[in-house]
């Protein structure tokens, strides 16, 4: 092995071709699965180091990021897990909670969730707000995903929006609750959008409102809590807005926070390649990702749709 990781990427599609282009500007060597006429020109574009047909014709790599469509993590996932190297796959982990269970539980130290939320600044910084207790306890957390269309085919937008915010609720609340309710939003198609409740007796209440019908963008998180309320309005925003107290306070100030601006995607694949080196996991484990996928399940069936 060379100080340069070699890394292996299955998949070239629209999000995979920038996920290549990271992984190059990070000093890795990447071997990719390109099936496709699309997928390799993808590749051939953006700097592959070697370009396969098959999965069977990936060579012996340190790791392999997986970018597949989500209806087929589980399976690309399953014959990955011979190789006995560290996986860092797209979320959700699968797109049906019978294996992502089988894969937390066959690798449950080798298998990573590409949370890319976790690693945004304003999220985590948020984060932060809760682990320190300086605006006392967290009382709720509110977060809308809000758009128009969906350009991922092979699953419905339900599965392609919610799992980010669930990921955001473990990264914020290090918890994520059971589900209370659920229902459809009455925008558009029933797979389309729906609002959720999850909380715990005594635990902050987390209401999550998603959609691929709604006609203003809309990507924002609210966290409040007993001695104060935080927003990151926007996914580029610069600063967080805070404000101290209560409602009742209406003399509070708006209080903006800076907040870094790393690039998410780029920043969860550097903490795959320093775990390559002997770093630190990246977030979020199997059995995390394993989680997310239930918890969608769960609110996928309270709002009568299928599982």
């Amino acid at each position: 092995m060379t100080d340069m990781p070699y890394v292996g990427l299955v998949g070239c599609g629209g999000w995979g071709r920038l996920i290549l282009r990271d992984l190059k500007s990070l000093g890795a060597m990447v071997a990719c699965v390109a099936p496709g006429e699309r997928s390799r020109s993808n590749a051939e574009a953006n700097g592959a180091d070697l370009i396969v047909s098959r999965l069977e014709d990936l060579p012996v790599v340190e790791g392999v990021v997986v970018a597949t469509p989500s209806n087929s993590h589980g399976r690309v996932l399953l014959r990955l897990c011979e190789r006995n190297v560290p996986l860092f796959v797209e979320k959700p982990l699968t797109s049906d909670h019978a294996t992502a269970k089988l894969l937390a539980e066959t690798a449950p130290d080798r298998i990573f969730v590409m949370d890319k939320w976790r690693y945004h600044g304003g999220i985590d910084r948020i984060a932060q707000f809760v682990r320190s207790g300086e605006l006392g306890d967290p009382i709720g957390l509110r977060l809308f995903r809000l758009g128009w269309s969906m350009t991922h085919n092979e699953v419905d937008p339900i599965w392609n929006l919610l799992p980010h915010d669930l990921s955001i609720c473990l990264h914020v609340l290090d918890d994520l609750p059971p589900v209370v309710t659920a229902f459809g939003d009455g925008l558009g198609p029933a797979t389309s959008g729906l609002v959720a409740l999850l909380a715990r007796d005594g635990g902050p209440r987390v209401v999550i409102e998603t959609s691929a019908h709604h006609p203003v963008n809309r990507r924002s998180v609210i966290l409040a809590c007993s001695r104060g309320t935080v927003t990151l309005n926007g996914s580029l925003d610069e600063e967080l807005i805070l404000r101290r107290g209560t409602p009742d306070d209406l003399g509070a100030p708006e209080i903006k926070v800076p907040i870094t601006t790393d690039m998410p995607l780029k920043a969860e694949l550097a903490a795959f390649l320093s775990h390559l080196r002997g770093g630190p996991a990246p977030m979020s484990s199997a059995m995390e990702g394993a989680l997310i996928v239930e918890r969608v399940c769960d609110i996928r069936r309270m709002a009568g749709l299928p599982g």
